[in-house]
C-alpha cells in the first residue's frame, strides 16, 4: 500500500491528539502530506416546541474559533516538516469525513475513537465505526491507551 495523503479528523479530544501523533509519525516515514479536518455539527436549539438553528453570527463566530484552534494543529504538522492543510466544514461528522476523503483522494484516514459502549454507543453511534465501514480507503483507528494502575 502506498500512502501519499493522510486525512486526520480532529474533534479536539485526547483521542484526536493520539491520532494526530500517529499520523505525523507515519507521514514522516512515508513523506505523505496531511489534511486535518474538523466538522462543525451545529447544535439544534429547542424553542417553542420546535427546533430552530443557531443564528448565522453564532455559526460564523464558531467557525472562526474552530479555525484558530485548527491552526495550532496545522502548526504541529508543518513543524514536523510535513506538507499539510486544514479543512473546516459544516455537516454530519461521519459523512463529511467520507466526502472529504473521496474529494481529496486520500490514501489513509487516521482517526481517534472514544470507545463508547452500551447505551451511549446505541444512542450516539460511532463516527469511527461508520467511517471504517464506508470509507473509500483504509482507516487506522487510534484509541488512547488506558492507564495501568
Amino acid at each position: 500500500m502506498t500512502v501519499h495523503h493522510v486525512l486526520v479528523p480532529i474533534d479536539f479530544s485526547a483521542y484526536a491528539e493520539q491520532a494526530l501523533d500517529s499520523a505525523i509519525a507515519l507521514a514522516q516515514k512515508l513523506q505523505a502530506r496531511v489534511t486535518l479536518l474538523h466538522v462543525i455539527q451545529p447544535p439544534l436549539v429547542a424553542g417553542a416546541g420546535m427546533g430552530i438553528w443557531p443564528s448565522s453570527t453564532f455559526l460564523q463566530d464558531l467557525e472562526a474559533a474552530v479555525t484558530r484552534d485548527m491552526e495550532g494543529y496545522l502548526a504541529r504538522v508543518t513543524a514536523a516538516g510535513l506538507a499539510g492543510e486544514m479543512v473546516v466544514v459544516h455537516g454530519v461528522p461521519f459523512q463529511e469525513i467520507l466526502d472529504t476523503a473521496k474529494a481529496r483522494q486520500v490514501d489513509l484516514i487516521i482517526m481517534g475513537t472514544h470507545g463508547r459502549t452500551g447505551l451511549t454507543h446505541v444512542f450516539l453511534g460511532s463516527v469511527a465505526e461508520k467511517v471504517v465501514h464506508l470509507a473509500p480507503c483504509p482507516v487506522l483507528v487510534a484509541r488512547q491507551p488506558t492507564s495501568v494502575a
